[in-house]
């Protein structure tokens, strides 16, 4: 899988995907990450890339110039299944959303700044439109971050533990059971015995009717989804 990112600061990407799983998907050739950056492509001798917002009002705007040359320049080499405009506005990012993107070959992110980007490039360009969460943030840099590594670790052979993603929080609307480890009782505090008596059958029913549980109480609009 192929992944392309748009930014006005790439370094802020440079730690995010230089590390852990991430990096590990890189170095065996199942995910490629390449961040470009934007002002590489515009026409101005000072880089520039935003401008005052026509009808006036506070706040800079991601020109519509750069933004066009950065992503016809891309599209002369790859044919994305989506063109992705990170903003607050968008459709908001769940484990549905990301189990879909993992099945794509080329995505493009392209991470907003300032006010936004002009709205002729959305118009135009732009096929999808996600947002992490009901907040704003400096830029779409980590919100990008946050969907290539829900996305990247979905990719078969990314995970060590191929099924692990399979039992994440969200597959099939529901949060994960309780995860124990080492020592079987820790302060007086004892894991339950149905995690020691090595029944899987027994085990799989305990973690489901947990999972139940937890959606309940944390999350029940999850059920009321189902």
């Amino acid at each position: 899988m192929k992944i392309d990112i748009i930014s006005v600061v790439p370094a802020l990407l440079d730690s995010p995907f230089s590390h852990s799983i991430l990096k590990r998907a890189n170095e065996r050739g199942l995910l490629n990450v390449n961040v470009v950056n934007l002002r590489d492509f515009s026409t101005n001798k000072q880089k520039q890339v935003d401008d005052y917002q026509y009808g006036g009002g506070a706040g800079m705007v991601m020109m519509a110039e750069p933004l066009a040359n950065a992503i016809d320049h891309l599209q002369q080499t790859t044919r994305y299944d989506d063109i992705i405009y990170m903003t607050p506005d968008g459709t908001t990012f769940n484990q549905q959303m990301a189990n879909r993107l993992s099945m794509k070959e080329n995505l493009l992110i392209i991470c907003g700044h300032y006010k936004g980007i002009d709205e002729r490039i959305r118009e135009h360009y732009i096929t999808m439109e996600i947002s992490i969460g009901d907040f704003v943030l400096s830029g779409g840099e980590l919100a990008a971050a946050v969907i290539v590594d829900a996305v990247g670790r979905l990719i078969p052979g990314v995970l060590n533990n191929e099924t692990s993603a399979l039992f994440d929080s969200f597959q099939d609307n529901l949060l994960a059971p309780p995860v124990y480890t080492r020592p079987a009782e820790f302060k007086g505090w004892k894991v339950p015995d149905v995690l020691l008596q090595g029944d899987p059958k027994k085990v799989d029913d305990w973690r489901h009717e947990q999972s139940l549980l937890r959606t309940k109480n944390r999350r029940p609009d999850l059920l009321q989804n189902d």
